[in-house]
């Protein structure tokens, strides 16, 4: 079993982050981030997940055009901003991801399967990218509040993938946290049967 410090990082005293610290993400922690959720369970090891990491001044002018007016300073002062995108042709890697069944059979031609496939396990793939930068030392700030096709035109024109979320990333100023949320119970959420 995991320590409570880090179950305490990964979950219980975690929080989504609005504004940030003049602290620098590295590319190393970058690759550190997806290294480590790239390993995380998709069905049939699909790994839809296409991540573009916003940076630059230049990328970030681009991108911020894109964003609701409510998110648009937390984004803009976030160190990185990663686009979690969805390939939708990641049937296409299915022979080499799932060698051992023809599992590209299963939605080529099928738009119904392999839109639910590519959104529910980009979205999996999403939540183990937050639990993987919180292991390596980053906060998150994870969003909704954007125009989708305004962000599919200008990060993945000519493409495949299409967005899913995003989610700032950085170090997280503690100071400018409002209160916690309340949690719904185990009895409220939950049922054994």
């Amino acid at each position: 079993m995991l320590s409570k410090e880090a179950l305490d990082t990964l979950f219980t005293t975690a929080r989504t982050h609005n504004a940030w610290l003049d602290k620098p993400v590295t590319d190393a922690q970058l690759q550190e981030i997806y290294d480590l959720m790239k390993w995380g369970s998709t069905s049939a090891n699909c790994s839809p997940a296409r991540i573009v990491f916003v940076r630059s001044d230049a990328e970030k002018q681009k991108f911020l055009a894109c964003v609701s007016q409510g998110n648009f300073e937390k984004t803009k002062t976030a160190p990185v901003t990663a686009i979690i995108g969805m390939d939708m042709e990641f049937f296409e890697k299915l022979p080499q991801l799932f060698p051992h069944a023809d599992a590209r059979s299963w939605f080529a031609g099928n738009q119904a399967a392999i839109d639910a496939t590519a959104f529910r396990n980009s979205s999996l793939q999403g939540a183990y990218f937050m639990l993987a930068a919180r292991a390596v030392g980053l906060d998150c700030g994870p969003m909704s509040g954007f125009d989708a096709d305004k962000l599919n035109a200008a990060f993945f024109a000519d493409s495949s993938v299409k967005v899913n979320f995003i989610c700032n990333l950085g170090y997280g100023d503690a100071q400018q946290l409002f209160p916690r949320s309340p949690r719904l119970s185990f009895d409220e959420a939950c049922k054994i049967v």
